[in-house]
């Protein structure tokens, strides 16, 4: 391994998209493949694991979906840069990569140059946006796209990070195992919560969040 050799996570639940990518970033100079995830879910740990550089990440996945997984690996990972490469080219999928902390979007009918190029951009710490976005991009922060207030901004990160997860009906066991985290520490990290949005319980709680846009994502019957 060299020096500048930039060490690169895949993550895609289609099999033929991720073999693709393995062997052509595989095959550039400078660049080695670490690992490979099939999900959001997958990527945490693959990224925990190996340490990459950076994270070609799909966005429409299982489990959880790539801005999510986005989020969670740049706000644990600082030195972890994320290229997303997908499909989606609407305006907020593109806005909601960026701020979960993204370094760059491609859509998935980019050239290999244009891959190979994002990934070294973003591994400099650079920002990169595939040809057809970076016009509409800069149009879109340039006008100052208007960003909801914070929900709920008496809560620490990790508690709206413990709330999204609350709010999607996740017991407390199993959002400590999403976020790595002791069982203790979630149910402080709850008791928290209902004390500073003044809420009773947890359906309160709940009830309150999805008011504001947390648990979006797969809901399930909460419970302890």
């Amino acid at each position: 391994m060299t020096e500048t050799e930039i060490r690169v996570v895949v993550v895609d639940d289609h099999q033929i998209v991720r073999d693709g990518l393995v062997a052509l970033l595989g095959a550039l100079e400078g660049m080695e493949v670490v690992g490979t995830a099939i999900d959001g879910v997958d990527a945490l740990h693959v990224v925990e694991e190996t340490t990459p550089d950076v994270v070609v990440m799909d966005i429409r996945m299982p489990r959880l979906d790539g801005i999510e997984a986005t989020r969670r690996i740049t706000g644990r990972h600082e030195g972890v840069r994320v290229v997303m490469l997908t499909m989606n080219e609407d305006d907020d999928t593109v806005l909601s990569a960026v701020r979960a902390g993204a370094s760059g979007y491609l859509l998935k009918g980019s050239g290999a140059d244009e891959v190979r190029n994002a990934v070294r951009a973003a591994y400099a710490g650079g920002m990169v946006f595939g040809a057809s976005l970076a016009g509409r991009v800069a149009a879109l922060f340039a006008g100052g796209a208007r960003q909801k207030p914070q929900a709920f901004p008496e809560l620490s990160d990790r508690e709206r990070e413990v709330l999204d997860l609350l709010a999607a009906g996740r017991s407390n066991d199993a959002i400590a195992g999403e976020l790595y985290l002791s069982s203790k520490t979630i149910r402080n990290a709850v008791s928290s919560i209902y004390a500073k949005l003044h809420t009773a319980g947890r359906a309160e709680a709940i009830i309150k969040a999805r008011e504001a846009g947390f648990g979006q994502g797969e809901a399930r019957l909460p419970g302890d």
